[in-house]
């Protein structure tokens, strides 16, 4: 079995954990809203929010009463803060230890009583350009526990607030009135929007990598064509697994709760959609990448030929000063009057005649 990493210190001692009422029922835990990892905390039934309850149990007891449904937010809550509600609401205990340490893939899975959905959550990172070092997506995580009459969100990260997708979801009373796997499907919904407004930005850059690239201009890109390639792999690995969630989800999990069937493969064909671009972006930056390089090793070949050029150039000159330089007593025309403006003009021809040979076959 494998074990996990114990909380660090820094996070447990930066989170404030749930206060008990201090009324003659002890064992209540009051919904602090505001404090601590709860962020919002409320009650709907019959397509709207009720007045909030001073406890996660009277909560809870008020929607089973009524037939509605429990919505608590939290964000990045402890061990102790998330257990405390888990004990309310029966909470599977492996959930609510991913739930806490947070870095899982996607995923759905179905527990007594509830399913546990994890998404990764994604955020473009505003840039002037690419450089070797841009961080361009930001990634987060949203767990969702869904019951009959309870739903308990848990984000990790600094962006992807779900504050405005809950009062999207409390004006929509028809949507409200379906219950909890109706907020499951705008937070899928919301999520799935996010990638696709990421990717369309992430395009952007590609488009701009490959006119680098292919531009007449001699620049090194390989570096920034790298980074974005690890970027875009991020992506990837937020978009991808969630496939077969959302296919179990359509298939399965959806049945039977109003129109929502039809809601989720809505967000399933956009989600096929991304993935679609994801990959094709992944494979255009390898084939940029492999232009790269074959054009650094055409630059390295063309230099290559210049210095050869030059180098044959250049050797007339030192041959013949080499050979008129030697210590001999009799040499051709070593007496001659115009022995050195001839020297001179034969090295300028053969010289001329070579460079104008290099230059005709594209060496120079």
């Amino acid at each position: 079995m494998t074990m996990r990493p114990p909380l660090s210190r820094t996070m447990l001692g930066s989170l404030t954990r749930l206060r008990t009422a201090g009324s003659p029922d002890a064992s209540r835990t009051r919904i602090d809203r505001g404090r601590g990892a709860v962020v919002d905390c409320g009650v709907y039934c019959d397509g709207k929010r009720r007045e909030d309850e001073e406890s996660y149990e009277d909560a809870l007891r008020r929607a089973r009463e009524e037939d509605g449904f429990v919505w608590i937010g939290l964000h990045e809550p402890s061990e102790n803060e998330l257990t405390a509600i888990a004990k309310d609401f029966g909470l599977h205990p492996l959930a609510v230890e991913d739930a806490v340490q947070a870095h899982q893939r996607p995923k759905l899975e179905r527990y007594e009583g509830s399913l546990f959905a994890v998404f990764k959550t994604v955020n473009y990172v505003p840039h002037e350009s690419v450089t070797e070092t841009s961080q361009i997506v930001e990634t987060g995580e949203v767990m969702v526990f869904v019951g009959e009459h309870f739903v308990v969100t848990v984000r990790h990260g600094d962006h992807g607030s779900l504050k405005g997708l809950r009062r999207r979801v409390e004006e929509d009373e028809a949507l409200v009135r379906i219950g909890p796997m109706a907020v499951l499907y705008a937070i899928a919904d919301r999520i799935v929007d996010d990638y696709v407004a990421v990717t369309d930005a992430v395009h952007d850059d590609v488009d701009e990598i490959e006119q680098s690239v292919l531009s007449p201009e001699r620049t090194r890109e390989i570096e920034r064509i790298y980074q974005l390639k690890r970027e875009v792999l991020e992506l990837r690995r937020a978009v991808a697994p969630l496939e077969m969630p959302m296919r179990m989800l359509v298939d399965r999990y959806a049945v039977g709760h109003g129109d929502l069937t039809q809601y989720f493969r809505d967000v399933e064909d956009h989600l096929t959609r991304v993935r679609e671009q994801v990959g094709g972006y992944d494979d255009l930056l390898t084939s940029i990448l492999q232009v790269a390089f074959a054009q650094v090793q055409i630059h390295e070949n063309e230099d290559m030929r210049k210095i050869s050029a030059w180098v044959a150039i250049a050797a007339v000159p030192t041959m013949i000063a080499g050979i008129y330089g030697m210590n001999f007593k009799h040499i051709p025309e070593l007496q001659w009057t115009y022995g050195y403006p001839y020297a001179l003009g034969l090295i300028a021809v053969v010289c001329s005649f070579l460079w104008r040979g290099f230059k005709r076959n594209g060496w120079l």
